[in-house]
């Protein structure tokens, strides 16, 4: 679906609800299918979180969870110690293109029974359940932190826990505390010290508690970006956006956002489980954005383009992750934004935009390579600009309402053939 989006850009105010942190959900989904006798509410309505939630319940052999790359990480190992059952884990094509040696290799140190299908180091796998006898495993820290997840999610299942040791610097540091924070509120001993994570083994066989999955902060960042670009609008009545739902002391590593767009003039007020995002009129914009986002890569191509509807540079750090994500988002980023006229260089782990000094191209076409953020986060140009967004429909992987809640906010859109 190629849709066509475009705004008047003047007030710009309403209220938005999101549901459940994807990254939250599909760990809980992981312990829930675990330990018996967790509830869990305000779960994430994204395609990752259902194909996460049918495939731990699947009795299939062969277990496809299409482009999550979340769910193949977790589910390699949940389905490594279901002992007795043999899993096929596939997914689709960039899905094996993936890398996941490196969890693979830690899981058979412990004892699994993994097999590549196709490539070695990539999906699919061919996992024999079995009971893992081993407690301590060593991986790089340098990694996707999801594949340190992973192993701790399991941890407090295996007979002796689990010590990991991570070798080198450590990066997306919040998501590896927000799967401890989650054990501890199941009240399994875990810690996390230095280079070393500790899960003790717990013998919880079922148990009664609800947990409620705080709504998703890398979905908040479109609306910070909507907000930070008003700026350039000539209207004098404050923007406002309302969304929900929303905490102070938040387990996930993209609540940064509220630190870094108060640079970009966007105050963050909560009140009652609400974040309200207001533009500050008065805000000075810095000539250049410097940020290392090593802890929280998956909002940079939100940022990086909020700094081209602005029309200032930024410099972005930390971002090794961003290569084997849904696509290269480096190189996404570097060829959408020069489709729109930016001046922009990338390396494999750095993203250098340099100030605009010419307007924005109307009417482009941006691509966005079956990646759900490639389309969420270039739609804020609209507000300054007539876009058009290439299969609008792969935001359904993490935010499947986010352009109707984009025409409540006064964005005119229309599908083109």
């Amino acid at each position: 679906m190629l849709l066509k989006i475009q705004h008047s850009r003047t007030h710009l105010s309403g209220d938005i609800k999101i549901t459940g942190s994807k990254s939250e959900t599909n760990r809980l989904l992981l312990l829930q299918a675990l330990f018996k006798g967790l509830a869990i509410e305000n779960l994430s309505n994204s395609d990752d979180g259902t194909l996460m939630q049918k495939a731990l319940v699947s009795g299939s052999e062969t277990i496809d969870i299409h482009h999550a790359g979340t769910a193949m990480r977790f589910l390699t190992a949940y389905f490594a110690i279901q002992e007795g059952r043999k899993t096929i884990l596939t997914g689709s094509k960039r899905m094996q293109e993936r890398p996941i040696g490196i969890l693979v290799d830690a899981l058979r140190s412990l004892g699994a029974q993994i097999d590549y299908q196709k490539n070695e180091g990539y999906p699919p796998l061919s996992i024999q359940g079995t009971a893992l006898t081993k407690s301590e495993v060593t991986l790089k820290a340098n990694v996707s932190s999801q594949y340190i997840s992973a192993l701790m999610l399991i941890g407090g299942t295996l007979p002796n826990g689990l010590t990991i040791t991570l070798e080198g610097k450590i990066t997306s540091v919040p998501y590896i505390n927000m799967t401890l924070q989650l054990l501890h509120q199941l009240d399994i001993e875990a810690s996390f010290k230095g280079q070393s994570i500790l899960i003790k083994s717990t013998q919880i066989g079922s148990f009664k508690k609800i947990i409620t999955v705080e709504s998703d902060w890398s979905s908040a960042s479109y609306y910070y970006s909507l907000i930070a670009m008003m700026h350039k609008s000539e209207d004098n009545n404050p923007s406002e956006i309302t969304i929900s739902s929303y905490k102070m002391d938040s387990l996930q590593g993209d609540a940064v956002l509220a630190e870094i767009y108060t640079r970009l003039g966007v105050i963050s007020r909560f009140e009652d489980n609400k974040l309200h995002l207001q533009l500050d009129t008065h805000a000075k914009l810095p000539e250049v954005l410097e940020l290392d986002l090593s802890n929280s890569p998956d909002i940079a191509q939100t940022i990086a383009v909020s700094c081209l509807g602005l029309g200032i540079a930024c410099n972005l750090t930390g971002l090794h992750t961003l290569k084997i994500k849904e696509t290269d988002r480096l190189e996404a980023l570097k060829a959408e934004i020069t489709k729109l006229g930016g001046v922009i260089e990338v390396t494999d782990k750095t993203l250098h935009l340099k100030k605009r000094n010419r307007p924005i191209k109307e009417n482009c076409t941006i691509a966005t390579y079956h990646d759900h953020r490639m389309a969420m986060a270039f739609a804020p140009l609209g507000l300054c600009v007539p876009i058009c967004i290439e299969d609008a429909g792969v935001v359904s992987k993490s935010y499947p309402n986010f352009w109707e809640d984009l025409k409540t906010l006064g964005f005119k859109q229309e599908i083109i053939g």
